[in-house]
């Protein structure tokens, strides 16, 4: 869409469309793309009734948990906002200073390791998986406050090995990859 003005009902009517499609858009992304402050984008959710980002992330993420059967939510790193099991998932973490080096403001690869480990895990149909094999590559800095979206595909299922591929992406540039081989302990059991 380019940016043109627009008046308040007309701008309200197309925030909600977009929301509508893209629910993790946040103010400052809105305010871009309508040419309008941040608190006008704000007074705009308000009036509307459409909850910040982080409460429209948490809604979508609760539906989302229940069909996870390897891992219990509070176990998920991030918000888990789209799953398909034996397919796909998408999750999404929200970076602090917490997470970072204090000295660089660089978040801890730990936290970014494991956001793609516990997709990974949770994506797969099975009671119980563990990884049996990780190769993965960092490909950029991530700075506190960094929005990071990680995205797993199941690529093959060969008796007790799930392949997942989880990409990381923070404003649309891949900052981690990860492969995974995961075991599926009830299947090693069952031969």
């Amino acid at each position: 869409m380019s940016r043109t003005s627009f008046h308040k009902k007309e701008r309200q009517n197309v925030l909600v469309e977009r929301i509508n499609e893209d629910p993790f858009l946040t103010d400052e992304e809105l305010s871009e793309l309508f040419s309008v402050s941040v608190p006008t984008i704000r007074l705009d959710r308000l009036e509307l009734g459409i909850p910040e980002l982080r409460e429209r992330i948490k809604n979508v993420a609760e539906k989302n948990y229940s069909k996870v059967k390897t891992l219990k939510s509070k176990e998920i790193v991030g918000e888990l906002v789209d799953i398909s099991l034996n397919q796909s998932g998408i999750s999404i973490l929200e970076t602090d200073e917490r997470m970072a080096f204090e000295k660089t403001k660089i978040i801890i690869g730990h936290f970014i390791y494991s956001l793609a480990e516990s997709l990974a895990i949770a994506v797969i149909d099975a009671q119980v998986a563990l990884v049996g094999v990780a190769n993965i590559k960092y490909k950029t800095p991530v700075y506190s406050g960094s929005k990071l979206i990680a995205r797993a595909e199941v690529r093959r299922i060969k008796g007790p090995n799930y392949i997942v591929w989880v990409k990381i992406s923070e404003k649309q540039i891949e900052v981690f990859r990860g492969k995974f081989i995961l075991v599926s302990l009830e299947k090693i059991q069952k031969t």
